[in-house]
Order: C-alpha cells, then structure tokens, then sequence
C-alpha cells in the first residue's frame, strides 16, 4: 500500500483499517475462517447472526443454488442458510479469540432475537465477550417466525422497539440491517434512528427464485422436492442495492453511516458504494466466488485509483457522487447527441444493425457488400443500444451534437398502410 495513501474509514467511532468487511453470512462462521479472511487484509468481520439456542437451527440441504447467466457463471445465488446453527458460547469464545489475537479489526456481531427479551440478552452476550458493535437483523428473507428476519424489516414500529431495547442495553454502537424486500429502505431506516440506531446497513439479500428445474418441476435450490423463495445475491442485484444505499444517502432526514453491500467482487463495486454515501462495504457471495483473497485486488485497486486522483485519503471518496445525482427533470434536454462508429474496428457482426432496425431509431442502414453499418445521424436516437450489444466496447461511443442541430421525426404511417385501429373511447387513428 502506498504511503501517500490512506484506505482507513471510521465509522460509528470505530476506526478501520480499509472499507472492507466480511458480511454476516457463510463465510464469516468460525474465529478460523475470519483469522483466514484477516491475514488476507479484510479490516473487520460482521460474524454469522447469532444463535440463542432458543429455536433449533439445521440447514436445509442442499442450501444454495448458483445463477449462471450465458457463458458467465455464478452471475447471482440463491440460498437459504439458515442464522448460525453453532451453540452461542462457540461463537462467543470465538470473539475473545479473535480480539485477542487481532485487537485492531472490529468485531460487528449480527444479532436475531425472537422475543423482544432475547434481543436484549444476545445483545448484551455480544458486548460482554468483545464484539466492537452489533448489526441487527431485521432483514433475513427467508425467516418463516412472525416477529424475525425481514417481517421486523417490513413493520416500522417494530424496527424502533427493538432498536430501542438494544440500545438500552449496551454502551457499543448499533447498526440496523434493513431489508431490501420493501418499496422505499428509508422509512425502516428512519424508525430504527427512532429507537437510537448509530447506523443503517443495507441490503440484505432480495427475496427471488433463482431457476427451476425443467423435469422435476421444483424450485432450485430443491430440497428433496420443495423449493422456496429465499434470499438472492450477487453481481445481479448491485444496481437496486446502489439505489437504496444512495436514496437513504440523500435523505436528510435520516443522517447516519451507512455499511453497505450488494454485489461487491471488485474494486470498483467498492467505490461505487463509497461514492454514493457507504463508509464501509460487505462482502458474501464475492467471497464465495473468489475466495478471501479478492480483498487483495480491491485495497490494490482502490488505492491506485485515489493515486491517480490525487486524493489523500479513502473517506473524502463518501458521497462524492451525490451532487450529481439528482431526479429527471433536472436533465438538460438541449443538448442532444448520437452514437458514433469507429468502423477500422468493426468485424461486421450486424448486431448493431439488427437492434437498430428492431428496438431503436431505424437508423442504421447495411451495406452489405463492406459488410458495415452506415449512420443517418438525423435519424439516431442516442439510446446507445447498439454499444450495449457490440462484442467491440470501444468501437461505438457517444457524440453531442450542435445545439441547433435537430433529430428527424418519426416516420407516421398513414391509413392507407395500416389500416384504421379503434380507440377504446370509440374514435379512430
């Protein structure tokens, strides 16, 4: 790591060594495998949710099912792990373990009661044996229990009340875990700051079915022949988790440190969370694809880009994209553009002129005997879908044009082509 640079965020009052954690999940289960993660360079742990031993915990098995999506693998997953199903003094003496030996990487302890009594005891369990601060799981997508897992997350008052008691019980900071299963994260979110939250973390994982079998007719994953709706993560879900993390970035009302995560395998999943108003990340289902090691890539990645920046330190990247997001209606819509091609680098696919003609401006024409697209420019619409399918990144980019320059309208077709089609209010077009 370059001297000049400094990835250390604090958040809550707890300093980190980088932005990035584990999240509470299968890869942070055990004091061993976070002592792996560690030596790796991850600067914190949210442990396994914990268990109280007041409800029996096993695993369905199989409990996870990959997403493949073309030629790229593991492109989301399904599972439905279950919260820790270790004995809670396992996981306990874990902690003490893991401070004694790594005093410097904070210990968040995820915590799920199932009474309002039993937030309170794994809260204060927690504390007394060295967790540095406690996420509260008010977000588990596949919790069957009333008053557990994401049904907290979808009831506002309860989101408040065990906050509330948590906070009333221990002097250590508090996170709320809110649930991406829900239409607006920060009405949760600003309950959970009612009941003394020191911090929003988001999301967990979306409740989905990932495939089904086309024999067996069964949901994967298919637990001898029954599958469920359960959590979903991965590459997939990272632009929805980035919008829940930027509106409750943007809400003045809400106003506390985010830990976010959603999708994170590289340095630049990172960056955009931090740009968009994370102090930290998580990380799960890129864990389970790369092992711990991608933390390696990503302190590289960050700290070669805030390099290239010039910027100092990796906290003065938080929220720098907020002031450029903002709603539509702030979109200046004189000024115009289309695409334009760079043909040397055309292999002549056709792609480009396929989605023209069927899902664009029909502003493409082919010439066959080149075998390249020709351009109408008053014709283009600028949607750029054709650099979206073009096996060449390079080769199709963006143009503004003049600000007196006009788009052709589009074409009408009159009756004598088409016919004449009913309205519902009974006139004709």
């Amino acid at each position: 790591m370059s001297a000049k640079v400094d990835l250390s965020v604090t958040m809550c009052g707890l300093r980190f060594k980088n932005p990035f954690l584990l999240s509470s999940s299968p890869v942070s289960n055990s004091a061993e495998m976070v002592e792996q993660a560690y030596e790796h360079g991850w600067a914190g742990v949210c442990y396994k949710t914990l268990n109280s031993g007041s409800i029996p915990i096993i695993h369905p098995s199989p409990r996870m099912a990959g997403y493949d999506y073309e030629a790229k693998r593991l492109v989301g997953l399904q599972n439905v792990e279950q919260i820790s199903d270790r004995p809670l003094k396992d996981n306990l003496a874990d902690f003490r373990w893991l401070k004694k030996k790594y005093p410097d990487r904070p210990i968040i302890a995820s915590i799920m009661g199932f009474s309002n009594d039993e937030w309170a005891y794994l809260a204060k369990a927690a504390e007394d044996n060295g967790a540095d601060m406690l996420e509260l799981n008010f977000s588990c997508p596949h919790m069957t229990v009333e008053g557990s897992g994401h049904k907290v997350g979808q009831a506002f008052a309860l989101c408040e009340k065990f906050t509330e008691t948590v906070k009333r019980t221990v002097k250590i900071p508090v996170l709320a875990k809110m649930t991406p299963n829900i239409t607006d994260m920060t009405e949760p979110a600003i309950f959970s700051k009612k009941g003394g939250a020191d911090g929003i973390s988001a999301v967990n994982t979306f409740r989905g079915i990932s495939s089904i079998g086309l024999d067996d007719l069964v949901p994967l994953p298919n637990v001898f022949g029954v599958g469920a709706m359960s959590g979903y993560s991965g590459a997939a879900i990272k632009p929805i988790a980035l919008h829940f993390i930027a509106e409750m970035a943007q809400c003045p009302e809400l106003g506390l440190p985010l830990s976010a995560m959603g999708g994170i395998e590289t340095w630049v999943d990172a960056l955009e969370y931090l740009l968009v108003g994370a102090t930290t990340v998580q990380v799960t289902t890129g864990v389970i694809k790369y092992g711990y090691r991608i933390v390696e890539d990503m302190i590289e990645g960050l700290t070669d880009y805030l390099e290239a920046k010039g910027i100092r330190k990796a906290s003065q990247l938080i929220g720098m994209a907020l002031p450029n997001l903002k709603t539509t209606d702030h979109f200046d819509l004189a000024r115009q553009g289309i695409a334009q091609y760079d043909l040397d680098q055309c292999v002549g696919c056709g792609q480009c002129y396929i989605v023209c003609r069927d899902a664009g401006g029909q502003a493409l024409e082919w010439e066959a005997k080149k075998r390249r697209p020709k351009l109408v420019e008053e014709k283009c619409l600028s949607c750029m879908i054709c650099s979206f399918i073009c096996p060449v990144p390079s080769l199709i980019s963006f143009k503004e044009k003049p600000k007196d320059w006009k788009r052709k309208p589009t074409r009408v077709m009159d009756e004598g082509m088409i016919g004449s089609v009913k309205l519902p209010q009974g006139g004709t077009t």
